[in-house]
């Protein structure tokens, strides 16, 4: 009897540095410290002003994709150690050791920052 060859596909998530590896169409994010956010002019927002949850962090792991309406495999946009802005009501906040994250849907990714 023949051995059937198992084939890895792009719904298998890689390993995660953290030790969480987020379902679907979800990333972990790192949210980006006011340092990381600081302008090339040197300008730093007060903290004062600065009250609300972050908007941008960097994508610590990613989870496999999704299927469409059609059936077909979609998988995530973005890719691990990527900088992003998101949708500051979209993540669900989570701690690991002494770290906050966030996970968020791919949805309320709104950009790459280059």
């Amino acid at each position: 009897m023949k051995k059937a060859k198992t084939k890895r596909n792009n719904q298998v998530p890689a390993k995660s540095s953290v030790g969480v590896i987020p379902l679907g169409d979800r990333v972990l994010v790192l949210p980006l410290d006011k340092a990381d956010k600081m302008s090339a002019a040197g300008i730093i927002i007060p903290e004062t002003v600065d009250k609300e949850r972050p908007d941008q962090g960097r994508i610590i792991a990613i989870g496999p994709g999704k299927r469409n309406d059609d059936g077909k495999f979609v998988p995530v946009g973005v890719k691990v150690g990527q900088n992003v802005i998101f949708s500051k009501y979209g993540p669900d906040e989570i701690k690991i050791g002494d770290k906050e994250y966030y996970v968020i849907s791919e949805s309320n990714i709104l950009a790459i920052i280059d």
